[in-house]
């Protein structure tokens, strides 16, 4: 009840920085359970697609056995990207007028940019969402305590008890904007971790490929 009191009793600019901060919660808190997720199949896939493909007899056997074991295709672009620059005809545009070496370099790095783009979705969010909720929340209890203590002068009697509880309802905001900053700053964090692994990981496998590719088609360059 205390809340709905404190619903009630606030202007627009209090109500909207509540819900400001509502949403700013939930949005952080579906891309924290949503990237949990991905980031723990993910790095679990990468590591078995890695080993599967260098297992396999041939790059034709290898993408079939990557389609059962990367589940988020993360690392099946790459293979499919390097397998098609090696498929293809020595001219015909000035893409294909490029050494064979050139062509694997921007078919690989277009490749590892697209999935690199997937496994830094929702940072920005969360980045964005830990640096400032607290401003918002400061907001709303500047904007709060303004209001309480003008209504308070405006009763003409000013005393502690009077003071205490609407000022009180206003550091609330405060709060809010902390209760939502924390989690998305913790969650970037560990994730940052485990895609700067994940990138790792995935680069060097892509500078692998490369030379493969290079070894089988005999290009050089």
């Amino acid at each position: 009840m205390d809340l709905l009191h404190w619903w009630r009793q606030g202007d627009a600019v209090t109500q909207g920085t509540a819900l400001l901060l509502l949403a700013m919660s939930v949005g952080s808190w579906v891309v924290i359970v949503w990237k949990t997720w991905f980031l723990h199949r993910g790095s679990r896939d990468v590591a078995r697609s890695m080993a599967a493909f260098w297992q396999a007899p041939t790059v034709d056997a290898a993408q079939r056995a990557l389609a059962a074991f990367d589940r988020e295709t993360l690392v099946l672009p790459l293979v499919a990207a390097a397998h098609a620059v090696a498929q293809l005809p020595p001219a015909g545009s000035l893409a294909h007028a490029a050494s064979r070496s050139q062509q694997l370099t921007r078919g690989l790095r277009d490749a590892l940019h697209a999935v690199l783009a997937r496994l830094q979705a929702g940072q920005v969010l969360l980045a964005t969402v830990g640096s400032t909720a607290p401003f918002v929340g400061l907001l709303g209890t500047v904007w709060g305590i303004y209001h309480a203590l003008t209504a308070i002068a405006g009763a003409g009697q000013i005393s502690i008890d009077r003071v205490a509880g609407p000022v009180g309802e206003a550091l609330i905001m405060t709060a809010a904007g902390l209760a939502v900053a924390i989690p998305a700053v913790l969650a970037y964090n560990a994730f940052g971790r485990v895609v700067g692994r994940i990138e790792a990981d995935l680069e060097g496998f892509a500078l692998d490929l490369r030379e493969l590719m290079l070894h089988q088609t005999g290009g050089g360059g």
